[in-house]
């Protein structure tokens, strides 16, 4: 239902209220008994924009507080009261809980108001896995043997492949690095007497 929002006097709108005013709004252009003066067709369309850039906006405000709720949560603990305000209204609009919140909760639970929190967004979490399993079940793995039917034999495990062997052997560290040799004294001609 509408309710009187913002100074300007506007009408906030619930999701399937905006789907059911912008299918209305469709259906009064496309398929009038009587036609439609131009000037009411100028009003449709402009409420019809209106609402587009409501729906819009509502996107672009949801964004908003999706990575305002994940800047909390990278500040925790420090920013604990504000997080679970945040995680506490985005649940109450919807909101599925990612992983992340649900780690962030679990280390919070010492607190009460995180341990309540954690409950309720681990039961939302539940049903959205529960909803997206029975939308879209997995195929089921076919069956290689049935009772009474034949048995595949086992497939026998790949032969290590074998490296080939260089042309040319490996040299030995001795032949890399000859050993060192003792150093020679110097001649003794030449050399003063004293």
């Amino acid at each position: 239902m509408p309710t009187p929002y913002g100074s300007r006097g506007g009408m906030a709108f619930s999701a399937a209220e905006l789907h059911v005013l912008r299918r209305s709004l469709a259906h009064a252009l496309q398929s009038s008994s009587a036609p439609l003066a131009a000037e009411e067709v100028q009003d449709c369309l402009r409420l019809a924009q209106s609402v587009d850039e409501a729906v819009r906006e509502a996107g672009r405000l949801r964004a908003f507080l999706l990575d305002d709720l994940a800047r909390y949560r990278g500040a925790l603990p420090g920013s604990l009261s504000g997080y679970l305000e945040l995680l506490r209204e985005a649940l109450s609009a919807g909101y599925e809980p990612t992983p992340d919140d649900l780690a962030a909760l679990r280390a919070l639970r010492a607190n009460p108001a995180a341990a309540a929190l954690l409950e309720r967004a681990r039961t939302v979490a539940e049903r959205s896995v529960r909803r997206r399993l029975t939308a879209n079940p997995a195929p089921r793995a076919r069956r290689l043997s049935l009772a009474g039917g034949r048995e595949e034999p086992p497939r026998p495990a790949p032969a290590p492949k074998e490296r080939p062997r260089p042309e040319r052997p490996v040299p030995t560290p001795g032949e890399v690095f000859p050993p060192r040799r003792k150093p020679t004294p110097p001649p003794a001609s030449g050399l003063a007497v004293v």
